[in-house]
């Protein structure tokens, strides 16, 4: 019985070195593996936010646009008048009031400086 053991303890210290190698490489294939996968994920995720920020540009154009034609004076205009019942003055309804005197123009700029 010794016999068989001193053998199984020469074989496994013979053993010992090549299968530390093996283990290293695995682990060192390992860390590998999962350092690539991490880099790809990466790129997955910058190109999806790279297309959403295109998509949010295009957005951003086509609401400016909207707003400039929505607000446009033509636009305004005709809601005025359709939706509002505005129009302009009548011939009447327009007070012209008289330009003020030279000293109460310097009154009121006086007042309008403090």
């Amino acid at each position: 019985m010794s016999k068989s053991q001193a053998s199984f303890g020469e074989v496994l210290r013979a053993l010992l070195p090549a299968a530390m190698f093996f283990l290293l490489f695995a682990v060192a294939g390992i860390v590998h593996v999962t350092g690539r996968v991490l880099v790809v994920d990466s790129g997955y995720a910058l190109s999806q936010l790279e297309a959403e920020g295109r998509r949010l540009e295009r957005e951003h154009h086509r609401l400016t646009l909207e707003r400039a034609t929505l607000s446009g004076p033509q636009r305004l205009e005709a809601l005025a008048r359709e939706q509002l019942g505005m129009g302009p003055p009548e011939a009447g309804a327009l007070i012209t009031l008289p330009a003020p005197r030279q000293e109460a123009r310097g009154a009121l700029a006086a007042r309008s400086t403090r």
